[in-house]
């Protein structure tokens, strides 16, 4: 077989491939088998009726010739690619050339590429990035959460202020709807509830104190300029569990332009505040496994900086991406992104069905409708598209390429995690041209890598930060983190390339038989 490639208007090239004389008869002997397996002829024995037989059924020879042609279409085109090293993004259009005499066979195959695209100024990218230094406030903050989990709660003699806990009556009454009656409820002033604006009616009153308002169903609240309307919820007394879904108080709703409003009355009866227990030895003995304050410091300083070291090192890898991708100004191919939302839409398809959550149920939990939640996913496809040919420009500008040994190391991984031999692993990649999709993973793989140590980055002031635990996972830091399957990079699809963390490049790829 002889295959040739020529480029076309419109990112397009023209395959053009030949058959010999040899290779035409033995896809025709390979369709007369089949043929006459499948075929049901009177007379004939299933795979005994003859090739004359066949040809005349047909429509004689040339038919017969055809229909062989047709059969090896398939992996000839596959073949072709591999020798015209041609990057097609769409399914071909066949124009196939059979002469009624016999002899050499050939067909056109119009096919669309993955364009070429520039991205002038890479050089000099700029990432922003969150410090990850962790500060002494940071620290402080961290460990007053873990005291508000031993807080007491201490009847104040101060004016009412957020973060406070009250003690309320509530009594409520609308026209036409059952009054609320609670005593006794026990909120946290800022909290939201239970009625728009209460919390800035409360602050700075005190225990006595007694509030009267009218709240109207649509209109917004002149204490917050939010809508008003009635409590999310029945109030229940102090220390019972509030339940979800309770028949809301003040209303059912109206009819537009019937709005009645809901009058209210709010006595206070106490204010309690939060007493946070002392930052003692005892108390550190008593909520952690450390001795002393000192040593519970240190920890929590060390858990921060590995979470916001993780966090640091996951924005790099994403902003920078970003950044690369942006500077592709070119029109993306619409078949690279149907393709792309396609498989995201089949990805999404399976792992509801792993979860026994119907598409239906996933658009109302999520908020969208369907031409919303399309929309979204249309949206992540074209920015993966991008990323991909960003990092496949990125990877020619600077003249990465992989070699043969990456390709065998990435085969044998994955050979290793399908449980069968590198050889039947890579001859099931061949026949299906899978080999050239791993090479190319890889690439944009090490193309990631470079991108990473190029880049500037700056925290979130503009100041130059020292990266070398971003960059280097072999740091001392970076050696006590977790496992963070830094091959991933969110939002870029099946586009994305794994991360010079693992070293694969095959995420994603499957061998089939």
């Amino acid at each position: 077989m002889r295959a040739t490639a020529e480029p076309v208007e419109g990112n397009h090239v023209r395959v053009s491939v030949q058959l010999d004389v040899a290779e035409v008869d033995r896809a025709v002997q390979a369709t007369v088998r089949r043929l006459g397996r499948q075929m049901r002829v009177p007379g004939f024995r299933p795979g005994k009726v003859p090739r004359q037989v066949l040809e005349a059924r047909l429509g004689g020879a040339s038919a017969l010739r055809e229909e062989a042609v047709r059969d090896v279409i398939p992996e000839l085109f596959v073949e072709a690619v591999a020798q015209t090293e041609i990057d097609p993004i769409a399914p071909p259009r066949i124009e196939l050339k059979v002469g009624s005499a016999p002899g050499p066979v050939s067909f056109d195959a119009l096919v669309e590429v993955r364009p070429k695209v520039g991205i002038p100024g890479y050089a000099g990218l700029v990432v922003k990035v969150p410090s990850p230094s962790v500060s002494d406030e940071e620290v402080d903050r961290q460990l007053d959460r873990v005291r508000e989990q031993s807080a007491e709660l201490v009847v104040a003699d101060h004016p009412v202020s957020r973060g406070d806990f009250v003690t309320l009556d509530i009594h409520g009454s609308r026209p036409g709807s059952e009054d609320l009656h609670v005593e006794d409820y026990l909120y946290e002033v800022g909290a939201g509830e239970p009625l728009p604006g209460l919390d800035e009616r409360l602050v700075g009153r005190s225990p006595g104190d007694a509030l009267e308002f009218d709240l109207t169903p649509g209109a917004a609240d002149a204490s917050t300029g939010e809508p008003a309307g009635s409590p999310g919820g029945e109030a229940e007394p102090a220390g019972e569990a509030e339940p979800a879904g309770e028949a809301e108080p003040a209303g059912e709703a109206e009819p537009a332009g019937e709005a009645v409003g809901a009058h209210y009355r709010v006595l206070i009866r106490e204010v309690q505040s939060k007493v946070l227990p002392d930052l003692t030895d005892e108390w550190a003995a008593e909520v952690s496994e450390f001795d002393t304050v000192d040593e519970l410091r240190a920890d929590t300083r060390s858990r921060l900086e590995r979470a916001k070291l993780i966090q640091a090192r996951m924005l790099l890898r994403e902003e920078a991406l970003e950044a690369l991708a942006e500077l592709v100004v070119e029109e993306i191919p619409a078949a690279m992104v149907e393709s792309e939302l396609s498989n995201a839409m089949h990805e999404l398809s399976h792992e509801l069905d792993s979860r026994r959550i119907s598409t239906e149920q996933y658009i109302a939990m999520t908020g969208m409708d369907e031409e919303s939640l399309v929309a979204s996913m249309r949206q992540q496809a074209e920015r993966a598209v991008r990323v991909d040919l960003a990092l496949r420009a990125l990877a020619d500008e600077e003249g990465i390429e992989v070699t043969p040994e990456e390709v065998d190391e990435q085969i044998k991984s994955l050979a290793s995690r399908s449980g069968v031999s590198p050889a039947e692993a890579r001859a099931r990649m061949e026949r299906r041209g899978a080999v050239s999709e791993l090479r190319s993973e890889r690439r944009k793989a090490k193309a990631l890598e470079w991108l990473v140590d190029h880049v500037e980055v700056v925290d979130e002031e503009g100041r130059p930060l020292a990266v070398e635990d971003l960059r280097n996972p072999q740091s001392r830091e970076a050696r006590e983190l977790p496992e963070d399957r830094g091959g991933e990079v969110p939002g870029a699809g099946d586009t994305a390339p794994a991360g010079p963390e693992d070293g694969e490049g095959d995420e994603g790829m499957e061998l089939e038989s």
